[in-house]
């Protein structure tokens, strides 16, 4: 998929911010990036990571629409109103994060919002990096309707007791019997959150319940080995990580 395009038509797209009704009926900011043609395209709903809606998403977003997928990356943070993403993300921390479900709700109703783009073709991908909590894994598994998903280094996806909290009360492990998707996995194997022990009890459990599922795991990489602007960045480890990407939602979405 990288650099597949001809010279003669490069790839057009269509971004900026926008707003959607999220859970509880909540107006909340999102930024969607398209191609620009009619499509119908495929779709992929970006769950931002802890440090919050920021620049990288954005790009994020784009590099998803430069491939042919409407990507749309809702602000889960939105509800504690304006700022830089990070005084917003330090804000959120201070509060204890987000409610596993207010961030169920708001991606119920972006799912909702992205199948009735007129762009779309009805099928809509998941991804998220990080976050603090794996939401991926947790969206993947309480709400029907994604037909791929991608779950890239998530810690805490196996959460001891003191974990837990009341905004967070479940380990998302406990719910992989009802996840309902192709699950892809990205993990270095220098990360701690996730560690590859917690990858190892993750895969079992997937095993044990019988789900479609790929995990690649990388020498050499720790957490956040795609962030290009932080040392964590590892360009070999993160390039085959984004063909695995395309190559994913292709069979998935595309297919």
């Amino acid at each position: 998929m990288w650099n597949s395009f001809r010279t003669d038509s490069p790839p057009g797209l269509i971004a900026g911010g926008t707003t959607f009704t999220g859970g509880g009926g909540d107006q909340l900011g999102g930024y969607l990036a398209r191609p620009d043609g009619a499509g119908p395209y495929p779709s992929i709903l970006l769950i931002h990571h802890a440090p919050g809606w920021d620049e990288f998403y954005e790009e994020f977003a784009r590099r998803f629409a430069n491939h042919g997928y409407n990507a749309f990356c809702p602000n889960l943070f939105g509800r504690e109103g304006p700022g830089t993403p990070d005084d917003v993300a330090a804000a959120v921390r201070a509060a204890g994060g987000v409610a596993d479900d207010q961030v169920v709700g708001d991606c119920t109703a972006a799912l909702g919002w992205l199948k009735a783009q007129p762009t779309s073709n009805g099928k809509v991908g998941l991804i998220g990096t990080c976050s603090g909590r794996p939401l991926t894994v947790l969206v993947a598994s309480r709400v029907p309707g994604f037909d791929a998903a991608a779950d890239l280094w998530g810690g805490r996806v196996v959460a001891a007791g003191d974990q837990l909290t009341p905004k967070q009360p479940v380990a998302p492990i406990d719910y992989t019997p009802s996840l309902n998707t192709p699950l892809l996995g990205l993990f270095g194997n220098d990360d701690q959150s996730p560690s590859p022990a917690e990858v190892d009890q993750h895969e079992a459990a997937l095993q044990q319940n019988g789900k479609t599922y790929v995990f690649n795991r990388y020498d050499g990489a720790g957490h956040g080995f795609f962030y290009y602007d932080r040392p964590s960045y590892r360009q070999q480890q993160a390039m085959d990580g984004w063909g695995k990407l395309f190559d994913f939602y292709g069979q998935y979405l595309k297919g």
